[in-house]
């Protein structure tokens, strides 16, 4: 390993991340599987066990997706079953996003995905909190570095 090459793969964290990434996800899709969830569906189903009757708006925030991305996954969650959208009483363009009875018991299955990935990674649950701890100073700092940098207005 090259350590003077600063454009190595091996070097690069965004490599590492988009490999681990990819890796533990499709580790979580045998688990997810027998709920009939894909990853990105149980993300949002977690996301509304926290806190049911979301808007669509705030549902995506949470998870840090564009509201077009979040759609598709909601309108898929509904037409099985676990979710309804309905129209805010409030506001017209805005959408409610609730778990039906079904979707809440869908919750005392997935109680068990946690653990189980905890024996499937090898890990302990000290290594996989520490990471997680790095993980969001990781997106923390990188949100910030993606913010626009303020121009310098130039005087009159």
């Amino acid at each position: 390993m090259d350590v003077t090459d600063p454009l190595a793969l091996e070097h690069q964290v965004c490599f590492a991340l988009a490999v681990a990434s990819r890796a533990v996800v499709a580790a979580y899709r045998p688990v997810l599987e027998p709920l009939g969830l894909s990853h990105p569906q149980y993300l949002v189903m977690l996301a509304l066990w926290e806190r049911d009757g979301q808007s669509l708006k705030d549902l995506s925030a949470t998870l840090h997706l564009e509201p077009a991305t979040a759609s598709p996954l909601v309108k898929r969650l509904e037409a099985v079953g676990l979710v309804v959208r309905e129209r805010s009483p409030h506001d017209e363009r805005a959408l409610t996003i609730s778990l039906t009875d079904t979707g809440r018991a869908l919750r005392e299955e997935a109680v068990q995905v946690p653990a189980t990935m905890l024996e499937r990674l090898g890990m302990s649950l000290e290594e996989l909190e520490g990471a997680n701890t790095f993980l969001h100073r990781l997106i923390a700092s990188a949100q910030q570095a993606s913010d626009p940098v303020p121009t310098r207005s130039t005087p009159a």
